[in-house]
């Protein structure tokens, strides 16, 4: 017969922690995103948020010190899902596989519907939809001044291509995701790329 080590207990229930807490947040996260369908973030207590995950005050601050810490949290691992996304770009340069990347991140969206819908609204956090924003300075896109663009200019193109993608995703949301995720990615590539723009 073979007996469990110290060190392997112990991994056995650390395991079991990891579990644990991952479920923890997991509900924490679920339950504030299903108030935030109902009410803005400033009128949700953690009485409301504990009592529809089912989990304690003390459990809560172990890992939040408020409302505003866990959405903030939320936002963070949203941006890191894209981000893993966006990284690809840095490696791939075929029209094709950009616009495969676009697809997944649209299949990323697609399968967070109810929190993308909430973040990007217009009752969403400013700060959060400014921090999408300067993801494309995580990328290797280049606005490249030419006849049609002077230089000084790329800021504004960056801009314009941000916002608006912001603005034709929180559409494609709001109206029922109708278009297939190939047929949004190639929306929007076909519109980029008839812009002063490179990804290097």
């Amino acid at each position: 017969m073979v007996y469990p080590t110290k060190t392997g207990e112990m991994a056995m229930k650390n395991n079991k922690e990891d579990r644990r807490v991952k479920y923890t947040k997991m509900v924490l996260k679920e339950s504030l995103i299903d108030l935030l369908s109902k009410k803005d973030i400033s009128c949700i207590t953690i009485k409301q948020i504990c009592e529809e995950a089912d989990i304690n005050r003390a459990t809560f601050y172990t890992h939040y010190s408020d409302q505003f810490d866990l959405l903030r949290q939320i936002e963070d691992e949203f941006l890191q899902n894209v981000k893993a996304y966006i990284a690809v770009f840095k490696q791939k340069k075929a029209d094709a596989i950009l616009v495969d990347v676009l697809e997944e991140i649209f299949e990323y969206i697609k399968d967070n519907a109810k929190l993308c819908r909430l973040l990007l609204s217009k009752q969403g956090n400013l700060e959060f939809q400014k921090r999408i924003m300067m993801l494309i300075y995580d990328t290797n896109l280049v606005a490249k001044p030419n006849e049609s663009l002077k230089k000084g200019e790329e800021e504004f193109v960056y801009s314009f291509i941000i916002t608006g993608c912001v603005g034709v995703i929180h559409k494609w949301l709001e109206e029922g995701m109708k278009q297939s995720s190939r047929a949004m990615a190639g929306m929007i590539f076909n519109s980029v790329k008839k812009l002063p723009v490179t990804f290097e």
